[in-house]
Protein backbone atom coordinates (compact mmCIF):
# COMPACT_ATOMS: atom_id res chain seq x y z
CA UNK A 1 0.00 0.00 0.00
CA UNK A 2 1.19 3.50 -0.91
CA UNK A 3 0.02 6.48 1.14
CA UNK A 4 -0.08 9.94 -0.43
CA UNK A 5 -0.21 13.12 1.63
CA UNK A 6 -1.46 16.29 -0.01
CA UNK A 7 -3.58 13.98 -2.13
CA UNK A 8 -6.20 16.58 -3.02
CA UNK A 9 -3.65 19.12 -4.28
CA UNK A 10 -2.27 19.01 -7.82
CA UNK A 11 0.77 16.75 -7.46
CA UNK A 12 -0.70 14.36 -4.91
CA UNK A 13 -3.97 14.05 -6.84
CA UNK A 14 -2.23 13.36 -10.15
CA UNK A 15 0.04 10.76 -8.53
CA UNK A 16 -2.93 9.00 -6.93
CA UNK A 17 -4.63 8.88 -10.33
CA UNK A 18 -1.54 7.44 -12.05
CA UNK A 19 -1.04 4.77 -9.40
CA UNK A 20 -4.71 3.79 -9.35
CA UNK A 21 -4.82 3.56 -13.14
CA UNK A 22 -1.91 1.11 -13.07
CA UNK A 23 -3.62 -1.04 -10.45
CA UNK A 24 -1.37 -0.11 -7.52
CA UNK A 25 -3.01 -0.08 -4.08
CA UNK A 26 -3.04 3.59 -3.12
CA UNK A 27 -4.45 5.43 -0.13
CA UNK A 28 -5.01 9.18 -0.04
CA UNK A 29 -4.83 11.19 3.17
CA UNK A 30 -7.33 14.03 3.53
CA UNK A 31 -8.79 16.07 6.36
CA UNK A 32 -12.09 16.09 4.43
CA UNK A 33 -12.42 12.77 2.57
CA UNK A 34 -15.98 13.57 1.55
CA UNK A 35 -14.65 16.42 -0.61
CA UNK A 36 -11.64 14.60 -2.09
CA UNK A 37 -13.23 13.68 -5.41
CA UNK A 38 -10.54 11.10 -6.22
CA UNK A 39 -11.17 8.34 -8.77
CA UNK A 40 -12.35 4.83 -8.06
CA UNK A 41 -9.48 2.67 -6.90
CA UNK A 42 -8.09 5.30 -4.53
CA UNK A 43 -8.87 4.65 -0.87
CA UNK A 44 -9.46 8.01 0.80
CA UNK A 45 -8.90 8.16 4.56
CA UNK A 46 -9.30 10.92 7.09
CA UNK A 47 -6.17 12.24 8.77
CA UNK A 48 -4.36 15.35 9.93
CA UNK A 49 -0.59 15.61 9.49
CA UNK A 50 -0.27 17.29 12.89
CA UNK A 51 -2.38 14.70 14.77
CA UNK A 52 -0.58 11.43 15.34
CA UNK A 53 -3.66 9.53 16.51
CA UNK A 54 -5.50 10.38 13.29
CA UNK A 55 -2.59 9.11 11.19
CA UNK A 56 -2.31 5.62 12.69
CA UNK A 57 -5.27 4.05 10.85
CA UNK A 58 -4.11 5.67 7.61
CA UNK A 59 -0.61 4.19 7.99
CA UNK A 60 -1.74 0.63 8.70
CA UNK A 61 -0.26 -1.71 6.13
CA UNK A 62 1.56 1.08 4.28
CA UNK A 63 4.93 0.25 2.75
CA UNK A 64 5.72 3.58 1.07
CA UNK A 65 4.62 7.16 1.55
CA UNK A 66 4.70 10.04 -0.94
CA UNK A 67 5.18 13.30 0.93
CA UNK A 68 3.55 16.30 -0.72
CA UNK A 69 3.68 18.95 1.98
CA UNK A 70 2.48 22.54 2.18
CA UNK A 71 5.39 24.93 2.65
CA UNK A 72 6.27 25.36 6.31
CA UNK A 73 4.47 22.31 7.68
CA UNK A 74 6.44 20.41 10.33
CA UNK A 75 6.52 16.74 9.19
CA UNK A 76 7.87 15.36 12.47
CA UNK A 77 4.55 13.88 13.65
CA UNK A 78 3.97 12.12 10.34
CA UNK A 79 7.53 10.80 10.15
CA UNK A 80 7.41 9.49 13.72
CA UNK A 81 4.10 7.71 13.15
CA UNK A 82 5.19 6.34 9.77
CA UNK A 83 8.38 4.89 11.24
CA UNK A 84 6.45 3.35 14.13
CA UNK A 85 3.97 1.83 11.65
CA UNK A 86 6.78 0.09 9.77
CA UNK A 87 6.75 2.24 6.63
CA UNK A 88 9.95 1.45 4.76
CA UNK A 89 10.09 3.94 1.90
CA UNK A 90 9.56 7.69 1.73
CA UNK A 91 9.53 9.81 -1.42
CA UNK A 92 9.52 13.55 -0.80
CA UNK A 93 8.55 16.18 -3.38
CA UNK A 94 11.23 18.72 -2.53
CA UNK A 95 12.50 21.96 -4.06
CA UNK A 96 15.10 22.46 -6.75
CA UNK A 97 16.38 25.37 -4.67
CA UNK A 98 18.07 22.95 -2.24
CA UNK A 99 21.86 22.84 -2.59
CA UNK A 100 23.53 19.63 -1.46
CA UNK A 101 26.26 20.02 1.12
CA UNK A 102 25.58 23.71 1.76
CA UNK A 103 26.40 24.79 5.30
CA UNK A 104 23.53 27.25 4.98
CA UNK A 105 20.83 27.28 2.33
CA UNK A 106 20.33 30.44 0.29
CA UNK A 107 16.76 31.24 1.31
CA UNK A 108 13.79 30.13 3.37
CA UNK A 109 12.37 27.95 0.59
CA UNK A 110 15.58 25.98 0.22
CA UNK A 111 16.10 25.88 3.98
CA UNK A 112 12.66 24.44 4.69
CA UNK A 113 12.95 21.70 2.09
CA UNK A 114 16.51 20.85 3.11
CA UNK A 115 15.37 20.44 6.71
CA UNK A 116 12.53 18.13 5.67
CA UNK A 117 14.94 16.09 3.55
CA UNK A 118 17.26 15.69 6.53
CA UNK A 119 14.34 14.72 8.78
CA UNK A 120 13.34 11.99 6.31
CA UNK A 121 16.91 10.67 6.25
CA UNK A 122 17.20 10.78 10.03
CA UNK A 123 13.92 8.86 10.41
CA UNK A 124 15.60 5.86 8.77
CA UNK A 125 13.47 5.43 5.66
CA UNK A 126 14.73 4.28 2.29
CA UNK A 127 14.39 7.76 0.86
CA UNK A 128 14.18 9.37 -2.56
CA UNK A 129 13.90 13.10 -3.23
CA UNK A 130 12.24 14.63 -6.28
CA UNK A 131 13.38 18.24 -6.54
CA UNK A 132 11.06 20.50 -8.50
CA UNK A 133 11.85 24.13 -9.18
CA UNK A 134 9.25 25.50 -11.61
CA UNK A 135 5.91 23.69 -11.81
CA UNK A 136 3.84 24.80 -14.79
CA UNK A 137 0.81 25.05 -12.51
CA UNK A 138 2.32 28.25 -11.07
CA UNK A 139 1.51 30.05 -14.31
CA UNK A 140 -2.17 29.83 -13.44
CA UNK A 141 -1.40 33.19 -11.83
CA UNK A 142 -1.48 34.57 -15.39
CA UNK A 143 -5.11 33.46 -15.70
CA UNK A 144 -6.16 35.92 -13.00
CA UNK A 145 -4.95 38.80 -15.17
CA UNK A 146 -6.07 37.39 -18.50
CA UNK A 147 -9.68 37.15 -17.35
CA UNK A 148 -10.17 40.81 -18.15
CA UNK A 149 -7.13 41.77 -20.20
CA UNK A 150 -4.80 40.54 -22.93
CA UNK A 151 -1.71 41.68 -21.03
CA UNK A 152 0.23 39.93 -18.28
CA UNK A 153 2.03 42.38 -16.02
CA UNK A 154 4.83 41.02 -13.83
CA UNK A 155 8.51 41.51 -12.98
CA UNK A 156 11.31 39.70 -14.81
CA UNK A 157 10.23 39.31 -18.42
CA UNK A 158 13.48 37.43 -19.12
CA UNK A 159 13.32 35.10 -16.10
CA UNK A 160 13.60 31.61 -17.59
CA UNK A 161 11.99 28.43 -16.29
CA UNK A 162 11.78 24.82 -17.46
CA UNK A 163 8.11 24.45 -16.59
CA UNK A 164 7.09 20.95 -15.49
CA UNK A 165 3.66 19.46 -16.17
CA UNK A 166 2.13 18.03 -13.00
CA UNK A 167 1.44 14.78 -14.87
CA UNK A 168 5.19 14.38 -15.41
CA UNK A 169 5.75 14.85 -11.68
CA UNK A 170 3.11 12.20 -11.04
CA UNK A 171 4.62 9.78 -13.56
CA UNK A 172 8.06 10.25 -12.01
CA UNK A 173 6.74 9.82 -8.47
CA UNK A 174 4.83 6.67 -9.44
CA UNK A 175 7.92 5.21 -11.08
CA UNK A 176 10.01 5.82 -7.96
CA UNK A 177 7.32 4.58 -5.58
CA UNK A 178 6.82 1.31 -7.46
CA UNK A 179 10.27 0.69 -8.92
CA UNK A 180 13.62 -0.41 -7.53
CA UNK A 181 17.04 1.18 -7.39
CA UNK A 182 15.86 4.60 -6.24
CA UNK A 183 16.78 4.45 -2.56
CA UNK A 184 19.20 7.21 -1.62
CA UNK A 185 18.72 9.00 -4.95
CA UNK A 186 17.88 12.63 -5.67
CA UNK A 187 16.30 13.56 -9.00
CA UNK A 188 15.91 17.07 -10.38
CA UNK A 189 12.72 17.42 -12.39
CA UNK A 190 13.06 19.73 -15.38
CA UNK A 191 10.61 20.41 -18.15
CA UNK A 192 11.08 20.16 -21.91
CA UNK A 193 12.77 23.54 -22.43
CA UNK A 194 13.57 26.87 -20.81
CA UNK A 195 11.08 29.63 -21.56
CA UNK A 196 11.25 33.21 -20.35
CA UNK A 197 8.10 34.65 -18.84
CA UNK A 198 7.56 36.69 -21.99
CA UNK A 199 7.88 33.50 -24.06
CA UNK A 200 5.46 31.69 -21.76
CA UNK A 201 2.84 34.35 -22.48
CA UNK A 202 3.46 33.99 -26.22
CA UNK A 203 2.88 30.23 -25.94
CA UNK A 204 -0.30 30.92 -24.00
CA UNK A 205 -1.49 33.21 -26.76
CA UNK A 206 -0.66 30.70 -29.50
CA UNK A 207 -2.53 27.85 -27.81
CA UNK A 208 -5.49 29.95 -26.67
CA UNK A 209 -5.79 31.82 -29.97
CA UNK A 210 -5.35 35.20 -28.31
CA UNK A 211 -3.01 38.11 -29.04
CA UNK A 212 -1.32 38.36 -25.64
CA UNK A 213 1.44 40.66 -24.43
CA UNK A 214 3.81 40.78 -21.48
CA UNK A 215 4.46 44.06 -19.69
CA UNK A 216 7.44 44.09 -17.33
CA UNK A 217 6.99 45.70 -13.92
CA UNK A 218 9.50 46.94 -11.37
CA UNK A 219 9.86 44.14 -8.85
CA UNK A 220 10.13 46.33 -5.72
CA UNK A 221 6.48 47.47 -5.43
CA UNK A 222 5.28 43.99 -6.41
CA UNK A 223 7.36 42.43 -3.64
CA UNK A 224 5.92 44.95 -1.17
CA UNK A 225 2.37 44.30 -2.33
CA UNK A 226 2.69 40.51 -2.05
CA UNK A 227 4.44 40.77 1.33
CA UNK A 228 1.30 42.34 2.75
CA UNK A 229 -0.46 38.95 2.66
CA UNK A 230 2.45 36.46 2.40
CA UNK A 231 5.58 35.87 4.47
CA UNK A 232 8.06 38.54 3.24
CA UNK A 233 11.02 36.16 3.41
CA UNK A 234 9.13 33.68 1.22
CA UNK A 235 8.18 36.38 -1.30
CA UNK A 236 11.76 37.62 -1.50
CA UNK A 237 13.08 34.08 -1.90
CA UNK A 238 10.64 33.41 -4.72
CA UNK A 239 11.50 36.63 -6.55
CA UNK A 240 15.23 36.16 -6.02
CA UNK A 241 15.01 32.68 -7.53
CA UNK A 242 13.29 34.16 -10.57
CA UNK A 243 15.83 36.98 -10.87
CA UNK A 244 18.68 34.46 -10.79
CA UNK A 245 17.30 32.73 -13.89
CA UNK A 246 17.60 35.75 -16.17
CA UNK A 247 19.96 34.68 -18.94
CA UNK A 248 19.94 31.10 -17.67
CA UNK A 249 21.50 28.61 -20.07
CA UNK A 250 21.98 25.71 -17.65
CA UNK A 251 21.57 22.21 -19.11
CA UNK A 252 18.24 20.50 -18.58
CA UNK A 253 18.16 17.35 -16.48
CA UNK A 254 16.59 14.37 -18.23
CA UNK A 255 15.42 12.69 -15.01
CA UNK A 256 11.79 12.66 -16.16
CA UNK A 257 12.73 10.74 -19.29
CA UNK A 258 14.96 8.35 -17.35
CA UNK A 259 12.31 7.66 -14.72
CA UNK A 260 9.21 7.50 -16.89
CA UNK A 261 10.44 6.37 -20.30
CA UNK A 262 8.91 9.39 -22.05
CA UNK A 263 10.19 12.94 -22.58
CA UNK A 264 8.92 15.78 -20.43
CA UNK A 265 5.74 17.36 -21.74
CA UNK A 266 6.07 20.84 -23.22
CA UNK A 267 4.43 23.98 -21.92
CA UNK A 268 2.09 24.18 -24.90
CA UNK A 269 0.68 20.77 -23.96
CA UNK A 270 0.18 21.95 -20.39
CA UNK A 271 -1.69 25.04 -21.61
CA UNK A 272 -3.90 22.89 -23.83
CA UNK A 273 -4.68 20.63 -20.86
CA UNK A 274 -5.63 23.70 -18.81
CA UNK A 275 -7.45 25.65 -21.50
CA UNK A 276 -10.58 25.87 -19.34
CA UNK A 277 -8.61 27.62 -16.57
CA UNK A 278 -7.83 30.48 -18.98
CA UNK A 279 -11.29 30.81 -20.49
Amino acid sequence: MILITGATAHFGRETAEVLAASGEPVRALSRTPEKAGLPEGVEVVRGDLTDGASLRPALAGVEAVFLVLPYGLDPSVLLKEAAAAGVRRAVFLSSGAVVDGAAEQADVIADYHARVEQAVVDAGFRWTFLRLMFPAINTLSFAMQLGGSDTVRAPYARAAASLVHERDVADAAAAVLTGSGHAGQTYRLDGAQFLTQAEQVRVLGDVLGRDLAFEELDDVPVREQMSAFMEPAFVNALFDLMAATVGNDAPLDDAITRLTGHPARGYAEWVADHRADFS
